[in-house]
């Protein structure tokens, strides 16, 4: 499926440290944001989403404008991201699901057999139509800050839809990929058109960066991600280059050992969780690419070490800066998202320190 969507005058951010450091370009400070950084970390977010269902939330453009933009006011952060969820073009498009506290995304008829694959709703833009509204809607409230589209990778999409809903193991997602190849490639040929929709209508109403979110492809082995994963995530990438020239950001956990395929995938900019230092990513993902450009890397601070006090987090801030230097950009960030029992403040005086230090 190739098809492109008009574009909107995209705003003129070239000098962005987010953006230039996202490029491989020498930005005037370290740029810094937080995954999950608009959420229930925050007072003021728990306050307006207070009896509104998450999905409900998401498709709610004055709402979307008003919690993606919390944290730029609050922290200062260098993007904002888009308020959304990984299953939310899933849900748009008719998926039977809903997001249930305390458990995560829960598919009402997961998806098993080939018949299940056929029965799949694709996605129309005009059922994404809300988040571009949010999205144009933020463009004015950010002024200078770049804004970051959202999306979840066809595996992280496809473990959820057939094992119903989250897994410590993926073993019905392994079954399936290895006993019926063709059906899991058909599945993830359907997601990967459902992702490049909704990336697609991100892109034409505006926004500065996309990053894909395939959060559970640190389950696999490499082997098993370059055979059955790679080239979906892949045809993502080089459909969003068709529409639009914006940085791709590709981010998983647990993804030490993928890296490199990450980045082969069409990836800008490789986001490391914490398990691994940042100059051993990027001699991973050099080895992988050897002729291309120096690598861009985002993160990768411990989201638990946020509760550790402020001298032991300036200590981690300070390494994760300096292994950062090994790439040819650095986008200082969690490791994974922001824990919902975080102080705040915290996390302001990270982005304080941060922007202190040399790039």
């Amino acid at each position: 499926m190739t098809h492109s969507a008009p574009v909107s005058a995209r705003r003129d951010l070239a000098d962005a440290p987010l953006l230039v450091a996202a490029r491989g370009g020498r930005p005037t400070r370290t740029p810094v944001w937080f995954m999950r950084q608009a959420g229930r970390s925050l007072p003021e977010y728990r306050q307006v989403r207070e009896g509104v269902p998450m999905l409900q939330a998401c498709l709610t453009p004055e709402l979307v404008r008003e919690i993606t933009a919390q944290p730029v006011r609050r922290h200062g952060v260098d993007a904002a991201i888009l308020f959304s969820d990984i299953v939310l073009p899933l849900y748009a498009a008719g998926v039977g699901l809903d997001i249930v506290a305390g458990t995560g995304p829960v598919v009402a008829d997961p998806v098993r057999t080939a018949a299940d694959v056929e029965r799949l709703p694709s996605l129309d833009p005009e059922q994404v139509a809300p988040v571009a509204e949010a999205v144009r809607l933020l463009l004015d409230e950010l002024d200078r800050t770049p804004l970051i589209g959202f999306a979840g990778a066809p595996f992280t999409l496809a473990s959820y839809l057939v094992e119903g809903g989250p897994s410590r193991n993926h073993e019905r997602t392994k079954a399936l990929m290895h006993s019926e190849p063709r059906t899991w490639h058909a599945l993830l040929e359907k997601l990967a058109d459902t992702t490049l929709t909704f990336l697609r209508a991100q892109l034409a109403a505006g926004v500065d960066a996309i990053q894909l979110f395939d959060s559970w492809a640190g389950a696999l082995s490499l082997r098993d991600y370059q055979e059955f994963v790679l080239p979906h995530s892949r045809r993502i990438f080089a459909g969003v280059a068709e529409v639009a020239d914006v940085p791709k950001i590709h981010f998983g956990v647990g993804t030490g050992e993928l890296l490199g395929s990450m980045r082969q995938a069409g990836a800008d900019v490789v986001g490391v969780d914490w398990r691994i230092p940042l100059d051993t990513a990027v001699r991973r993902l050099e080895g992988a690419m050897p002729d291309a450009p120096p690598p861009v890397v985002q993160g990768n601070l411990d989201p638990a070490l946020l509760f550790a006090g402020w001298d032991a987090i300036e200590a981690e801030v300070r390494r994760i800066v300096a292994e950062g230097r090994a790439a040819g950009g650095h986008i200082v960030n969690l490791g994974h998202g922001v824990l919902p029992t975080t102080d705040p403040e915290v996390l302001t005086r990270v982005v304080e320190l941060v922007h202190s230090l040399e790039g």
